[in-house]
């Protein structure tokens, strides 16, 4: 699959960069706050802007990567079609959530303040514009948990066969 791996990719680097401003925005905080003696007062507002990015969008590489927080007492116990079907129903849950609370709330909230025109404290940048991250990660979400569906689900006689 070329687009998941371009989105895998594409994820990947958005991540790491962001995770890598923030840091260097947060020691730049901690610097001009004890060193210089004359806290920045952007820095505050932009880590937070920058963890919640990072927190959604990291939430959405790790669906991809199959490594999302999750209960498994259940699907250990199951075999077969029982934990095929499991899956499904994880998945197409996962789809519609992703749907209904991040993308359709997502898209309302993101218009609300747009509407609004709210505009950040110290950045002075539109607020519509940080949180445009909440349907963007929906829909990444959601792509995933589809992906997920239809890739081919071997069972655990056919894993350990090898086709000449």
């Amino acid at each position: 699959m070329k687009v998941r791996k371009w989105i895998d990719d594409i994820l990947f680097v958005l991540l790491v960069t962001l995770m890598a401003v923030m840091v260097l925005n947060v020691l730049w905080q901690v610097a001009s706050r004890y060193i210089v003696r004359s806290p920045s007062s952007f820095t505050d507002e932009l880590a937070r802007f920058l963890l919640i990015w990072v927190g959604l969008l990291g939430a959405s590489y790790v669906t991809g990567k199959k490594l999302h927080l999750a209960i498994d007492i259940l699907p250990n116990k199951l075999q077969g079609r029982k934990e095929r079907n499991l899956t499904i129903l994880i998945n197409i849950l996962v789809a519609l959530f992703a749907f209904f609370a991040m993308v359709w709330g997502g898209i309302k909230l993101v218009y609300i303040t747009l509407t609004l025109e709210q505009i950040s404290p110290s950045l002075n940048i539109p607020l519509g514009y940080v949180y445009l991250v909440v349907p963007l990660s929906g829909a990444i979400i959601i792509y995933y948990s589809l992906a997920n569906l239809f890739e081919k689900q071997e069972s655990p006689e056919e894993q350990g066969k090898e086709i000449f």
